[in-house]
């Protein structure tokens, strides 16, 4: 495939998104000023934060403000899950006025406390589950359905292709494949072959929908590559955006043939801050510059002589603090 036509833009039902560079959706970490970021350093899709179904179907404020759209969010989609089909018709009740993109399903997630509600990962056990969750969401809104998936609960069980045959008899309009077992959890390393495998049977069985792929995407260069080795139609950034919100614009640049941007100290350090501003705006002095310790530690991971920086951020409870913590790199800040 010619480097040229890697990046470009994907339809998705009845939607056309601009490119197919997306950000995937983090429990904790896709929230509304992340997203922001992710939007002005390239992103073409975002997603929110996990969304039950449940939660939503009983009207619970925190649920709904995990579906607040970001000012600058023209396009995303909202992930829901849920561990049968009971809540999801009083869900969409509460969805539908937010009017994301698309509407995505969870059946990935590996952690128990999902798993063990029925939803997540563990819905690949039940294949039929998904057709009929997708064909009611389907009847009922034109918002397109995407469902994201891995390829098996273990080594044992990979029914990836059953499963993806079972969203799309239901109706999905975009399937995401991360590439390991959910016994595999995050460990190495994500299978990519099974992306190839994925796509090929759709084109052999006339699916006309655009695969995306998950795991083991940390850099620029693996996105290029992933698109180049599998031939799939797009890349979801998740952990490798974690800290590191630049990976789109590099990802593009390199995907379109251009020279792809360093990431200055100095322009690291703004955009901590910038993100830091975001989350007071969102949530408060207080629970920002709690809730920001664990990016500020991502984005200054790998720097040498940070470790002072990190044990001060980690104490600061006020912006003015933050910001003399951030002086100590001396980047300008």
């Amino acid at each position: 495939m010619n480097e040229h036509n890697l990046y470009h833009p994907v339809s998705i039902g009845s939607v056309t998104v601009s490119g197919n560079v997306f950000l995937a959706p983090l429990a904790g970490y896709t929230d509304v000023p992340f997203r922001s970021l992710c939007i002005e350093s390239g992103a073409d899709m975002t997603f929110t934060e996990m969304v039950s179904a449940e939660g939503l179907s009983r009207e619970g404020e925190k649920t709904l403000e995990l579906m607040t759209r970001a000012k600058n969010e023209k396009d995303y989609a909202i992930q829901l899950f849920m561990g049968n089909i009971d809540p999801v018709a009083k869900a969409l009740a509460c969805l539908i006025p937010y009017k994301p993109t698309f509407i995505d399903i969870n059946c990935g997630c590996p952690v128990p406390k999902v798993t063990k509600t029925g939803a997540g990962s563990i819905m690949m056990k039940n294949p039929k589950l998904i057709t009929d969750i997708v064909r009611l969401i389907t009847d009922t809104t034109t918002i397109p359905v995407s469902v994201k998936f891995r390829t098996g609960w273990d080594a044992n069980s990979e029914n990836f292709i059953e499963f993806a045959q079972a969203a799309l008899d239901g109706g999905a309009s975009m399937l995401t494949l991360h590439a390991r077992t959910r016994a595999q959890g995050y460990a190495p390393f994500a299978k990519w072959e099974k992306l190839t495998e994925l796509k090929e049977y759709c084109l052999k069985h006339h699916q006309n929908v655009p695969v995306f792929g998950s795991g083991d995407l940390f850099t620029a260069q693996d996105a290029k590559r992933m698109l180049e080795e599998t031939g799939i139609d797009g890349v979801m950034f998740a952990r490798g955006a974690i800290g590191n919100p630049f990976i789109f614009e590099q990802a593009k640049a390199l995907l379109t043939g251009k020279e792809m941007p360093g990431i200055s100290l100095e322009k690291r350090v703004q955009t901590i801050i910038k993100h830091l501003d975001l989350m007071i705006d969102h949530y408060g002095e207080k629970s920002a510059c709690t809730q920001m310790r664990k990016h500020t530690c991502s984005y200054l991971k790998g720097i040498p002589n940070t470790g002072a920086v990190k044990q001060a951020v980690v104490q600061a409870t006020k912006r003015e603090t933050y910001l003399s913590a951030l002086e100590m790199l001396g980047a300008g800040c």
